[in-house]
């Protein structure tokens, strides 16, 4: 006979989404096997979900609730067991950022996680630590959800020119992730603006720091160490922050001109021409 792990539903989402996954799997008569058919998925990944050892997807969650009719249970779940993987000194501003109704980042030499492909994240998070690095990836890219909200926030990114140039995860995988970010030059709500080399020094040299406002709540701002987040809202720290904000605006490229040196970029240095 097969030993079956016995879940605490309570003890975390994920064993509440795996637990509810076996429970109603069964109830509907099905195999592990038979629903992973139905899914498209392997029998072993809906195990893998169903014993806590596999975090679920959005698209795992939207498929399992359209075989079971379960009413968009899973892909209600699913927020929650994705906020309860991240590091639990980043959880605090995923929450800041799923609430904000504006963004504004400056990033000094990566991509911002809001705006990276699989493969970009992929290589990230796996450079000094591989494990279970599909579902930390998986757990970063959700965040990304917040753009499909009925009222997405607006994303204003100042991106320092160091970020295109950084090499990470090869050539290949530098072409799609600079792709992308040229992909929002149609979407007023997500605006990339690249500051370039030839500015100098410039008011951002600090660091890389987030600012976050809400419809009703004040203003905070966002800094990242080692392991550890920052947020504050302090009004001497929030005013500061956004005056420095202004003036990398100001420095940076326009949004057009931002577009060309990326595409410029992507072609030169990463072997590829678009259409």
């Amino acid at each position: 006979m097969t030993h079956i792990n016995v879940l605490d539903p309570g003890a975390s989402p994920l064993d509440y989404y795996g637990f509810e996954l076996r429970r109603l799997r069964e109830a509907a008569g099905l195999t592990q096997q038979q629903l992973g058919d139905i899914l498209n998925y392997t029998g072993s990944l809906v195990g893998q979900v169903e014993t806590a050892r596999k975090v679920p997807t959005p698209e795992f969650s939207e498929r399992v609730d359209a075989a079971l009719g379960t009413g968009g249970l899973f892909s209600r779940l699913v927020e929650l067991v994705l906020r309860s993987q991240l590091p639990a000194w980043f959880r605090q501003v995923a929450e800041l950022q799923a609430r904000a109704t504006e963004i504004y980042s400056f990033e000094m030499g990566v991509v911002p996680g809001l705006l990276q492909t699989p493969a970009y994240a992929r290589a990230v998070l796996g450079a000094l630590d591989d494990t279970d690095l599909e579902d930390r990836t998986a757990v970063r890219l959700a965040r990304q959800r917040i753009f499909e909200k009925e009222e997405p926030p607006l994303f204003w990114v100042v991106l320092s020119e160091s970020a295109l140039h950084q090499e990470i995860g090869g050539s290949e995988t530098m072409r799609e992730q600079l792709a992308h970010l040229l992909s929002f030059q149609s979407n007023p709500r997500i605006n990339v603006q690249v500051l370039p080399f030839s500015a100098g020094a410039h008011a951002g040299m600090t660091g890389s720091f987030d600012v976050y406002r809400f419809a009703s709540d004040p203003a905070i701002v966002y800094t990242e160490g080692y392991g550890s987040a920052h947020p504050s809202a302090n009004p001497d720290t929030v005013k500061a922050c956004s005056l420095r904000y202004d003036h990398l605006q100001a420095a940076a490229l326009s949004l057009k001109a931002s577009a060309e040196l990326i595409r410029r970029v992507m072609e030169e240095r990463y072997g590829e021409q678009l259409a």
